[in-house]
């Protein structure tokens, strides 16, 4: 199996050790399912955008077989104020059975936080609520700039084959000591992967396709994906379990994502 899955990596400028192909809880995966993947190499958890009980379920089954220091919690929140933001959390971490995340993610963010939002992040960190801050947006031009912030540690980013923008406007600008960088909608939705949007004469992509051209990117650490049953994230992690894609794929990605985008 491709390293991705069976070999750890340093999460940007964390301490965090992650196998390539993170597992999202949003899209209704059992428990069994993400307890496999985690078994294979995959210990990223986005417990975010929804906190599935089948993820948090699993969570606590992977704790009770004393493995949670192999496993890289991440809980996201959405609040545009302070108030409630401490709760929010210690309620996700109370459902499955822990003190401490790994990550914070302050989610989907166009513009800089408010000072507020970052000094009581700061709080929960210093009372060990947390041990690092994210932060996921759509504008990728925010991104060189926060991290120059040492309280950013790392980044959810929206970057697939169609949408490849990062490439010129972020990834070259981050520097040299970078925050971990995870990428989101990798399918562009399915978008990607849908034969009404893939010309006839092309190979239609599989998630997995999308997954290792987003991995296959130097500047990318974790890739989400987000199964909606164990079938699925098995053929994903097949498919990442191939490695890193020829430079004959790679093209063959762009033209697809091309054609998506201009559609």
């Amino acid at each position: 199996m491709s390293d991705w899955l069976t070999e750890r990596i340093k999460l940007g400028k964390t301490d965090l050790e992650v196998g390539g192909l993170g597992l999202g809880a949003s899209y209704g995966a059992p428990a069994k399912a993400f307890e496999a993947a985690f078994d294979a190499g995959c210990n990223y958890f986005y417990w975010g955008a929804l906190r599935n009980k089948k993820m948090a379920e699993a969570i606590r089954n992977i704790v009770k077989k004393g493995k949670r220091d192999d496993l890289v919690l991440v809980i996201q929140d959405f609040r545009r104020s302070p108030t409630g933001f401490e709760k929010s959390l210690t309620q996700g971490l109370k459902k499955v059975g822990l003190d401490t995340a790994d990550v914070l993610l302050i989610g989907w963010r166009n513009k800089p936080p408010k000072p507020k939002i970052l000094e009581a992040a700061e709080k929960l960190r210093e009372q060990g609520v947390f041990r690092y801050l994210g932060l996921s947006s759509h504008k990728r031009t925010l991104f060189p700039e926060l991290a120059k912030d040492p309280r950013y540690n790392l980044f959810h980013i929206r970057y697939n084959a169609a949408n490849r923008g990062a490439e010129e406007d972020l990834f070259p600008h981050l520097p040299e000591e970078r925050p971990g960088n995870v990428i989101f909608q990798a399918t562009r939705r399915m978008s990607l992967t849908k034969s009404k949007k893939i010309p006839a004469d092309e190979k239609h992509p599989t998630a997995g396709d999308c997954y290792r051209f987003a991995l296959s990117n130097p500047f990318v650490d974790v890739v989400i994906t987000g199964p909606s049953n164990a079938q699925q994230l098995e053929e994903n992690m097949a498919e990442v379990a191939k490695g890193p894609m020829t430079e004959e794929e790679l093209e063959w990605m762009r033209r697809i994502g091309d054609y998506v985008y201009s559609r």
